[in-house]
């Protein structure tokens, strides 16, 4: 109470005080140099602009780091719609009008009157405030501080009434009014406005392994140039709209999940990119190139992700009739590389639909006009029961958002479509197939089988019965292919296939004859064998139905590498 009286004394019939005097004009409107009326785009270009200039960084000029400061002070101001109405009606961005409200336009900055070291506090008046004291009356804001350094009283000019007059003063001496000292001009703030705050939940729910990209900002309040960061990211964001999102993480709040990421920064903020570049199941990879716009923008398309195949037209008879459960999609554009929306939307429905791409410029190419497209760019898509569609042509891309939410709908739409076709097809073949399977191969039917009159013998290995049931699901709905299926055994044709089961922990020694180690660590395999040529080639990937599909359609095009067996293949 002494204090505040003190205080008081002094403001109400002159100081008895030396002050150092420095008057500084921190109009926001004038620091970014924009108008009174300009919108958040303009104000965000502008300090953007400034950002750069100014960046301690890139500006080593005398006065530029102040400079900086200043720009990221009044960025705060204006780019928050409530500090920037207080200040538009107040003269400052806390909304606390003071002794007398005054006029609401024309504020000229502030002035600040300083007494002690750093880290003291003070109090301020409003605008005219200090017009009985000799002050300018020209619409300034003026700024106390008293006391040594580590004091932490603050008041404002209503604190120090509302005290004198019995009102109660707040915990710790702060108030909401104005504050006694001028606003920390480090450009940094408690979290980024516009940019969504990321959590160890969040991060596991929409984030990890989700197929959609995120460009992460990893910062803690008190670092220096936390909006100019945020700046860049707010703008890279903007001009990808609907191709990638947004979020932050206040690595002094979650301070172990930052370590447990690796992005905790060290200094000065730091930007990620959870990408889908190297893993399907998405990593993140840190930006350590220059804090710029463009430069940025490219390192995000390239981390988007890359799940649509790029393939040439004329090669896609199999997608007619694939056996697959899934949808396939593929776009036709005139781009040489696969577009980014297109790669965008094969991460948003990543193990929902397959995607292809390819080039094409004209629709009265042959190719094209196989596909019944009339207009260019367009999606044709598959069923899984091989039915086609033209789910767009002529698509016009306006904007990335729009674009995104159009083709999404299509393909969700295309996607509930499928299932409806799956189910259908699936009691279709359940019962024209009814007890029909895959033969097991033995030794009284390995000539009829895979014997020299079969060109090529598609043989599925397994060593479990989950394996086999699996491999004798996908072998049935590949064998009903027109492409794949086995002609007369009599025939001569190149192009006939046979397949077959073989239990692997019962003849070992039959894999042996194609490689020594007799594939013992896989639990199923292909190995497709070309009696004639005593030749086999062997497929240990992921077993589905479209790699299976795939490597069988590459057996008859020629497009597998055949090796030699060992010795001719037997069973006993």
């Amino acid at each position: 109470m002494k204090t505040h009286l003190v205080i008081l004394s002094i403001i109400l019939f002159g100081s008895l005080l030396p002050f150092a005097i420095e008057s500084k004009t921190l109009d926001p409107y004038k620091v970014l140099g924009v108008d009174r009326k300009a919108s958040p785009r303009e104000i965000q270009k502008a300090f953007h602009k400034l950002s750069l200039q100014y960046h301690p960084d890139k500006n080593k000029n005398k006065g530029a780091q102040e400079k900086f400061a200043e720009i990221n002070n009044a960025y705060d101001i204006l780019s928050d719609e409530e500090k920037r109405k207080n200040y538009d009606l107040y003269g400052d961005e806390k909304g606390s009008p003071g002794f007398e409200a005054g006029n609401s336009r024309d504020h000229g900055g502030y002035s600040y009157f300083t007494s002690g070291g750093p880290g003291e506090t003070g109090f301020s008046f409003r605008p005219d405030g200090w017009q009985n004291m000799g002050g300018q009356g020209n619409s300034r804001s003026f700024s106390f501080s008293f006391g040594g350094p580590g004091s932490q009283s603050s008041f404002g000019f209503d604190d120090i009434f509302s005290n004198i007059f019995g009102g109660n003063m707040r915990g710790g001496g702060q108030s909401d009014g104005f504050s006694g000292s001028a606003r920390s001009q480090s450009g940094s703030s408690s979290s980024p406005k516009s940019i969504r705050s990321v959590n160890p939940q969040l991060y596991k729910k929409e984030i990890a392994g989700k197929g959609i990209t995120w460009l992460l900002l990893s910062y803690s309040p008190t670092m220096k140039g936390t909006q100019y960061y945020e700046s860049i990211i707010e703008d890279v964001a903007g001009s990808l709209q609907g191709v990638l999102k947004v979020g932050s993480i206040d690595c002094e709040a979650e301070s172990s999940f930052c370590k447990e990421l690796g992005l905790y920064p060290r200094g000065a903020p730091k930007i990620f990119v959870f990408s889908y570049r190297a893993s399907q199941n998405g990593s993140l990879v840190e930006y350590v190139g220059d804090l710029d716009v463009k430069k940025l923008k490219t390192f995000c398309q390239d981390h988007l992700p890359r799940f649509s195949k790029r393939v040439e037209l004329g090669h896609f008879d199999f997608l007619s009739d694939t056996g697959e459960t899934l949808p396939r999609v593929m776009l036709l554009s005139t781009k040489k590389d696969t577009p980014v929306i297109w790669r965008a939307l094969s991460g948003l429905f990543h193990q929902r639909c397959v995607f292809y791409d390819a080039e094409a410029h004209d629709v009265s190419d042959p190719k094209v006009r196989s596909l019944g497209v009339d207009k260019l760019p367009a999606v044709v898509g598959w069923l899984s029961n091989g039915e086609k569609h033209i789910l767009k042509a002529g698509i016009s891309v306006t904007d990335l958002k729009s674009a995104i939410h159009e083709l999404s709908v299509l393909l969700e739409n295309f996607e509930k479509k499928n299932k409806k076709a799956t189910s259908t097809q699936g009691k279709k073949m359940q019962t024209e197939s009814g007890d029909k399977q895959i033969p097991m191969l033995t030794g009284s039917n390995f000539d009829a089988i895979c014997g020299g009159r079969t060109p090529v013998c598609i043989i599925g290995v397994f060593r479990s019965s989950r394996a086999r049931d699996k491999l004798e699901t996908i072998l049935l709905s590949v064998s009903q292919k027109s492409m794949s299926r086995r002609q007369n055994a009599a025939s001569s044709s190149r192009d006939s296939i046979s397949y077959a089961l073989l239990d692997a922990t019962k003849h070992p020694s039959f894999l042996n004859s194609f490689d020594k180690s007799g594939f013992k660590s896989l639990d199923k395999l292909l190995v497709a064998y070309k009696p004639r040529k005593g030749k086999f080639s062997a497929f240990v990937g992921e077993i589905t139905a479209e790699e299976v599909e795939r490597f069988i359609s590459s057996v008859v095009n020629g497009d597998v590498q055949f090796t030699n067996t060992r010795q001719k293949p037997t069973l006993k």
